[in-house]
């Protein structure tokens, strides 16, 4: 589990070939796995086996700007990095986490053997972002590490307003390069943009960017940048005083290269992108979810994009459509949108699970926490509501197969809610698995579970929670 949701398609598809309906039903929480984290934890957990060893290790980085390693097994503590001191509330103009430092996720290269992780650092000079490189062996900086990304793109003659911008959305890897997204802080306050840095996997000193045009626009969904292995894919929030589209609510697909373009095959926004940056409607609540739906006479390759007012758009992803370009738009929840989707293969088509009330759900404002679309190939596609299941908070879900398709289960978190974990077979939404009879604490709504072959995990303030099969 090296990225975000497992993959870099952020389709939260977890195969675990031994947990089947069945088993799941006989979950339960292991209580001998207590190991202690040191801060807040927004990122999801990694998990990394090395080549040849017997075991392996949970990494958790957390808002103190410190990264643990955990041994999956024993809950043991491996070694543990601070990368500086975090940034107070107060030295912000705004925001809603005290104390600032690690928020997005991190991402693994096996072929370093190291993690990379943004971290925003309090100074002399005040707030910085820092990127660091981390050796997986123990912790120590990797040669040519931590980037400072204000120094790094001043030298490319870009403005980074490190105090004003916020990195919240999970980083991605491709063709060598290390991709970070930025937004800004909750409050939407001073001189931010959407930004994207890339940076060089084997000399640090090669930097990258692209940005917004217009202020704001921040790329701020906690899935962040997802890919289909040759594009990267973002979603934007609202910009302002924009009388012309300037890159705000929107889905872009850039290069690795990350030049702009103006085609509109690589960019959508939907017609009404000046009402949703009045409303603070962002399209960019979640990540792009690239979809490949089997045909009879083939594939059909699309983007997913899910928003804050509620709905969902499909993409043609070799053609976003530019503004008003999409194939198909529906109403398909009755809130905001905010936390990352999950996709699983069903016969000429594909289901999407989401986190929030679905407008199609009998009752969609009574603890509707769940609801699972089913999207099938077309023209145009068709999206209709699966099911929906029942259950209080906010968290993204994640899906388990015994092998990509089988024995599909839905787990989600009830965090900032109920704050239990909960499981629904992924076919009809019958309940598995609600549970423990005692609340987790600690659990943010940024959070998402990862599953392992032997276990599930699910970070937390200050802990780890495990649960085995």
């Amino acid at each position: 589990m090296l990225s975000y949701h497992g993959h870099p398609d952020r389709s939260g598809n977890f195969v675990v070939p031994a947990l089947t309906w069945e088993r799941a039903r006989s979950l339960r929480l292991d209580e001998g796995f207590r190991p202690h984290v040191s801060g807040h934890v927004y990122a999801q957990p990694l998990y990394w086996r090395a080549p040849g060893s017997s075991s392996a290790i949970l990494l958790l980085a957390t808002e103190d700007n410190i990264v643990q390693a955990i041994d999956a097994g024993s809950g043991n503590e491996v070694w543990k990095r601070s990368l500086g001191t975090p940034v107070a509330r107060s030295s912000l103009p705004c925001g809603n986490i005290d104390p600032l430092g690690v928020t997005g996720t991190p991402v693994i290269d096996k072929s370093t053997e190291a993690i990379y992780l943004d971290a925003v650092v309090d100074g002399p000079s005040g707030p910085r972002h820092l990127v660091f490189a981390l050796s997986l062996k123990d912790g120590s900086p990797m040669p040519g590490w931590p980037v400072d990304v204000a120094n790094a793109l001043e030298k490319e003659h870009q403005n980074f307003v490190s105090r004003d911008q916020n990195q919240r959305g999970a980083l991605a890897i491709l063709d060598g390069m290390l991709y970070v997204p930025f937004g800004g802080h909750f409050g939407d306050c001073g001189h931010y943009h959407g930004f994207i840095v890339g940076i060089s996997l084997s000399d640090p000193r090669t930097v990258r960017s692209w940005s917004t045009r217009g202020r704001g626009g921040g790329i701020w969904a906690p899935g962040g940048i997802s890919t289909d292995g040759k594009s990267l894919f973002v979603a934007t929030g609202n910009t302002f005083g924009a009388a012309t589209w300037s890159d705000g609510e929107a889905v872009l697909r850039l290069g690795p290269d990350l030049h702009r373009s103006d085609d509109k095959r690589d960019f959508f926004a939907p017609t009404d992108w000046q009402a949703l940056d009045a409303g603070d409607a962002d399209l960019g609540g979640t990540n792009p979810l690239p979809l490949d739906i089997s045909t009879e006479s083939g594939t059909e390759e699309l983007i997913l994009a899910l928003g804050k007012d509620g709905k969902a758009y499909l993409l043609d992803r070799d053609n976003l459509g530019g503004i008003g370009g999409s194939l198909a738009v529906e109403t398909v929840a009755a809130r905001s949108i905010i936390t990352a989707p999950a996709a699983y293969p069903v016969a000429y088509g594909v289901f999407i699970a989401f986190q929030g009330p679905g407008s199609d759900c009998p009752t969609p404002g009574r603890d509707t926490g769940l609801t699972v679309l089913k999207i099938r190939s077309g023209s145009p596609p068709m999206m209709t509501t699966a099911w929906c299941a029942p259950m209080r908070g906010a968290c993204s879900p994640i899906v388990t197969t015994t092998d990509g398709h089988s024995n599909p289960i839905v787990w989600i978190v009830g965090a900032e809610g109920d704050n239990r974990l909960h499981g629904f077979r992924g076919d009809t939404g019958e309940p598995l698995f609600s549970g423990p009879s005692q609340a987790m604490a600690g659990l943010r709504h940024f959070q998402t579970l990862i599953a392992t072959k032997e276990r599930l995990y699910v970070g937390a303030d200050g802990g780890l929670y495990a649960f085995s099969f």
